[in-house]
C-alpha cells in the first residue's frame, strides 16, 4: 500500500479506525475475531491504527480497545504506527497539574498497548476549561521525553489549530470528513496544507451511508450504536440524499469498485495530506476499505465526480467542531450564529 506522511511518521495511505471492536456500532465481536481482523489488515499492508482510552463497551470503562490493539500488534510493533487519544477532565486537571495528568493517562495507555511510546497522541475533544496552548505545551514536553512522536487534536476548528500550532507543531487533525461532511474544506484543510499538518478523517464513509448498504429501514436502535445520532442516517435524510448515492454507484460501476472504495479514492485523490481511517468491525469490510488504495481516479474522472458532488445538496449536517460534553448539534448551532 502507498504511504503518506504525518510529519516524521510514514503511514499507509489508508489506516484503520478500531473503535467498532469496542463501542459504537451495536454488538461488539469477540476479542479473538477482533484480533484476527487487525492482523488481516496488517497482512494486507495497513500500518496505521487508531484507538482511544475511552473506547470501551457503552463507554463505561477505560482501555478495552487499546488492550485489543496491543494484543494484536505486539509482535509487529516496530512496523506499525499507533495512535491513541486522551480525554482531559476539568476536575482531574484542577486537582493535579496538567503534565502529571497527561503523563499518567499516557503511561496507562502505553501499558495497555504493550509499548513504551505512542506514535501519535490526540486530544480527543477540546475542553474549554483548559487552554489549548497549555495542552500543546504539555504535548511538546511528552515529545521531548520520547513518550510520543507526534501529537494532534480531534474535531477542532482552524482557530484552535492555529493556537496550538504556535506552541508545538501539530502532526495531525482527526476531524470528520467525507462526501457528506465537507466543512473541513472551507479552512481546516487549506490551513493544514499550508502548515504541514495531516488530516485524518474519521467516518470517511459516513458511518456506512456512502457504501450504499444503509437504507431508510436500517435499525440503529441498539443501546450502543452511535449511528442513531448521525444526521445523515435519519430515515428522512437517507431518502433525501439518494441522488448522491446514485452518483457514487455510477462511478463504482465504471471503475469496477465498490461505493465505499470510490468515496475513499475521491478524498485520496483530492488532497495529498488526507489519510482516512475507515472503521468497521467486519473483516470483509475492513479489507474492502483498504482495497480503495488500488482504485485510482484519473484527472477526468476526478473532475467529473468532484464537480457533480459540488452540485448535489446534502441533507443532514454534523460538523467538525465539537467540545467535551457537547453534542453533534452544537457545531451546527455555532456555525449558524
Amino acid at each position: 500500500m502507498k504511504k503518506r506522511a504525518i510529519r516524521s511518521l510514514s503511514v499507509s495511505e489508508i489506516g484503520m479506525g478500531c473503535m467498532g471492536f469496542s463501542h459504537g456500532y451495536g454488538e461488539i465481536p469477540s476479542e479473538e475475531y477482533s484480533i484476527e481482523a487487525i492482523r488481516k489488515a496488517y497482512d494486507y499492508g495497513c500500518t496505521f491504527y487508531d484507538t482511544a482510552e475511552a473506547y470501551s463497551p457503552n463507554l463505561s470503562g477505560i482501555g478495552h480497545n487499546e488492550l485489543i490493539l496491543g494484543k494484536a500488534l505486539k509482535d509487529v510493533r516496530k512496523n506499525v504506527i499507533l495512535a491513541t487519544k486522551i480525554t482531559l477532565k476539568t476536575d482531574e486537571v484542577a486537582e493535579h497539574d496538567l503534565d502529571s495528568v497527561m503523563t499518567s493517562h499516557l503511561k496507562a495507555s502505553l501499558e495497555r498497548l504493550q509499548t513504551d511510546y505512542a506514535d501519535l497522541y490526540y486530544l480527543h475533544r477540546l475542553n474549554t476549561d483548559i487552554p489549548i496552548e497549555d495542552v500543546a505545551g504539555a504535548m511538546g514536553r511528552l515529545i521531548s521525553k520520547g513518550l510520543i512522536r507526534e501529537w494532534g487534536m480531534s474535531q477542532v476548528a482552524v482557530e484552535t489549530i492555529a493556537k496550538a500550532q504556535a506552541v508545538t507543531p501539530v502532526g495531525a487533525i482527526q476531524n470528520i470528513y467525507s462526501m457528506v461532511e465537507r466543512s473541513c474544506e472551507e479552512d481546516v484543510i487549506p490551513y493544514c496544507l499550508d502548515n504541514g499538518i495531516s488530516l485524518v478523517p474519521f467516518s470517511p464513509i459516513a458511518s456506512g451511508f456512502l457504501s450504499g448498504k444503509v437504507t431508510a429501514d436500517t435499525d440503529f436502535s441498539h443501546a450502543d450504536d452511535v449511528r442513531k445520532f448521525v444526521p445523515q442516517l435519519s430515515s428522512e435524510n437517507i431518502r433525501a440524499n439518494q441522488s448522491l448515492l446514485d452518483l457514487i454507484a455510477k462511478f463504482a460501476s465504471e471503475k469496477q469498485a465498490t461505493m465505499a472504495q470510490i468515496s475513499l479514492a475521491w478524498m485520496l485523490r483530492k488532497y495529498p495530506n488526507v489519510i482516512p481511517i475507515p472503521g468497521s468491525k467486519n473483516q470483509e469490510r475492513i479489507l474492502e476499505n483498504l482495497g480503495a488504495s488500488a482504485v485510482e481516479l484519473n484527472d477526468a474522472e476526478f473532475s467529473s465526480l468532484d464537480g457533480a458532488l459540488n452540485s448535489i445538496p446534502v441533507h443532514g449536517f454534523r460538523g467538525h467542531d465539537e467540545i467535551l460534553g457537547g453534542t453533534m448539534k452544537d457545531w451546527g448551532k455555532r456555525r449558524k450564529s
